[in-house]
């Protein structure tokens, strides 16, 4: 998979437009921002990182997460996404032009992925709930394999759940704290959701409050500790005003562990590492010209090895996309 593929490069400059316009917005809040301790361990050690956007991203002194601080108010977040000029475009256009790769190479793997992490560990297949299901498409792909009796979205952006009705799916037009379940649920599954959260811990706990016994939660966010993000740093495009929160596997792991759950599987898929660096360098937006080992995987040897790299990444729990999957006790 190419990042060309699911994100256009001129759609993706009219998104940066739109993007920085909603940032300009957020920031005309930033006098009525917060500080919190760690989202992922509370730890009140934490020393600054770097600077961004005007914003402070700090990184705790005991787990390693990096997190904005001080950060937009759950009110300031709500009125962000729904009024967001940058997600309304996704939702119109940029999802629309790519969705076919997106199905093919990221939405039907996930779908099979989650149906096979069920199967391994005998998990309960009655209701799946997708929260935060934007576009709807992993929730199509997992209805179509069949393996659920019900699959639900959740998705509190209006347009993204008009989006999701359309396309014939049961939606619940909240975030998850504010919906009402008269059913057990086997399966939650949040993509791309947690590093966006005020209080990631309070999200967990409330999917907790959901989930049938010995359930199960499937988590997917950026890792602060793979390979792009940690090369790049602030340069990464994985670090934005909406990412609040970016965990590693061993903070996210302690958190789950904090709220009742057992975290009995860890993943970093990602297929876009090497390729997210070495683009910066093409551009001229990253300096490797020193660095002379990545200048011989990225630049000098890239179609030999450039592939094998990644895979690299992916076995050896480095790459910048991670995944857990933890069940409650």
């Amino acid at each position: 998979m190419k990042e060309e593929e699911i994100r256009p490069q001129e759609m993706k400059n009219k998104a940066n437009e739109l993007y920085l316009e909603d940032v300009n917005e957020l920031l005309k809040h930033k006098k009525d921002f917060v500080y919190v301790n760690c989202p992922a361990c509370n730890s009140d050690k934490y020393e600054k990182r770097f600077e961004k956007y005007t914003l402070n991203y700090v990184i705790c002194k005991d787990c390693e997460t990096t997190f904005i601080n001080p950060r937009p108010s759950p009110k300031i977040l709500e009125e962000f996404y729904k009024t967001s000029k940058n997600y309304e475009y996704w939702n119109k256009f940029i999802f629309p032009a790519s969705e076919h790769v997106r199905r093919e190479k990221i939405f039907k793997p996930r779908a099979e992925r989650i149906v096979e992490i069920c199967k391994n560990h005998n998990i309960k297949n009655d209701v799946i709930v997708d929260v935060g299901a934007g576009f709807g498409t992993f929730c199509q792909e997992i209805k179509k394999i069949g393996f659920f009796n019900r699959v639900i979205a959740v998705e509190p952006t209006p347009s993204l759940a008009e989006t999701c009705s359309k396309r014939g799916l049961e939606v619940i037009n909240k975030r998850i704290e504010e919906a009402k379940f008269d059913y057990d649920i086997d399966v939650i599954t949040s993509f791309e959701v947690i590093e966006h959260l005020f209080s990631p811990k309070d999200f967990i706990l409330d999917c907790k409050s959901v989930l049938s016994k010995n359930g199960i939660i499937v988590i997917t966010c950026p890792n602060i500790k793979g390979f792009d993000i940690s090369i790049l740093g602030e340069h990464s495009g994985s670090i934005d005003t909406e990412h609040l929160n970016y965990f590693n596997l061993d903070s996210l792991t302690k958190l789950f562990n904090s709220c009742g759950f057992e975290v009995i599987e860890k993943l970093t898929p990602g297929e876009l590492d090497a390729e997210l660096v070495r683009k910066k360098v093409m551009e001229g937006k990253f300096d490797i010209s020193y660095n002379y080992f990545l200048k011989q995987i990225l630049i000098d040897n890239w179609e030999h090895i450039g592939g094998e790299f990644q895979k690299f990444l992916q076995d050896n729990l480095l790459s910048s996309n991670l995944w857990i999957v933890a069940k409650k006790l």
